[in-house]
């Protein structure tokens, strides 16, 4: 079932603290690491709608590249030997199509729809259906001995919903101290004596890219209360030093053919729509991309599936860029002393 994006009026506040950030180390790649490359995106002068190919695209995409981009991301290995998989976490309002994201991507993968995490509404729409932690490893294929993807993906409940989640808490989960499967509550904060609480966790126990998600459909509909935490997260995330892109959701529904999403590129009106989602979250546009996620088909798209890569893509260059610079103190310690 497809996600409710989130009204106009849902109330959102998030208990701020103030954690001790951690200092940023710089560090040399090793050597002999393949790392993603970046896709290739060019900006150029708009039309006025999203009319068809007969406008020249704002930003270029090899709408052909996705069983190059398949097998690249099938075979990605993180920048760093001492982390097995990229870990990256997934922020965003209520209904935006987190979950639905996961489940999108683990298609591609599988060659046809299927739904890992599972998606749903609360009876109130500014509830989130998704209540605890969930991480998901990805396989790259369906196939009873598919191997594990070099990738993991993680949902939390989703911004906008009262007295559950706090500035603390998602910083804590960034810094790879909550354990899987814990329950958010603003009035039992993540704590040294909450169960599984990971002390002293690893850089491949921490999140290495934080993904903003954000509805193209609901852009407007956003508070200046829920900009301005978008913002504060951001600050906070970023004295961390963790990479941090944005993905938009839905932009089939603000395209003229929103049956073809090869055409979203052409015209000016998901480009709007993503100048507004960087003044929402105070990102440029290149941190930015978009996505259709499966939600009522049952068979895959080409299409589709190219912008779900090329996002993805983005992302675990995001992911090498961070550790590349944070290298396992833990992990060079122990290096040095043998």
């Amino acid at each position: 079932m497809a996600e409710k994006t989130e009204g106009k009026s849902s109330p959102f506040s998030l208990s701020f603290t103030s954690p001790k950030c951690e200092s940023n180390l710089l560090s040399s790649p090793e050597k002999g690491k393949a790392i993603i490359a970046p896709p290739t995106f060019v900006i150029s002068p708009s039309g006025n709608a999203c009319r068809g190919s007969e406008e020249s695209p704002w930003r270029q995409l090899d709408w052909s590249a996705g069983r190059t981009l398949v097998e690249t991301i099938r075979s990605y290995e993180p920048a760093l030997g001492s982390v097995p998989a990229a870990r990256v976490l997934l922020v965003g309002p209520v209904g935006v199509g987190k979950s639905s994201f996961i489940n999108s991507i683990q298609s591609v993968f599988y060659g046809r729809v299927v739904n890992r995490a599972i998606v749903g509404t609360s009876i109130n729409s500014s509830v989130s259906f998704t209540k605890q932690l969930q991480s998901f490893q990805l396989f790259s294929s369906r196939e009873r001995d598919g191997e594990r993807m070099a990738l993991v993906l993680s949902d939390m409940v989703g911004l906008g919903e009262n007295n559950s989640l706090t500035l603390h808490d998602i910083l804590a989960v960034i810094k790879g101290h909550v354990p899987e499967g814990h329950t958010f509550s603003a009035c039992c904060p993540v704590v040294s004596d909450t169960p599984g609480y990971v002390k002293e966790p690893s850089l491949a126990e921490k999140v290495h890219c934080v993904v903003f998600v954000v509805s193209a459909a609901e852009i407007s509909s956003y508070s200046e209360n829920m900009k301005s935490t978008f913002h504060q997260l951001r600050e906070h995330i970023s004295a961390l030093g963790v990479q941090q892109v944005a993905l938009l959701t839905h932009v089939d529904k603000v395209c003229a053919k929103p049956s073809d999403v090869s055409q979203v590129y052409n015209g000016s009106l998901l480009k709007q729509e993503m100048l507004k989602a960087g003044a929402l979250l105070g990102m440029p546009l290149s941190s930015m991309v978009p996505v259709k996620n499966y939600s009522e088909e049952l068979e895959l798209e080409p299409h589709t599936d190219t912008l779900l890569l090329t996002a993805l893509e983005h992302v675990l260059l995001s992911v090498d860029l961070y550790l590349r610079d944070h290298p396992d103190r833990a992990a060079s310690s122990a290096s040095a002393s043998s």
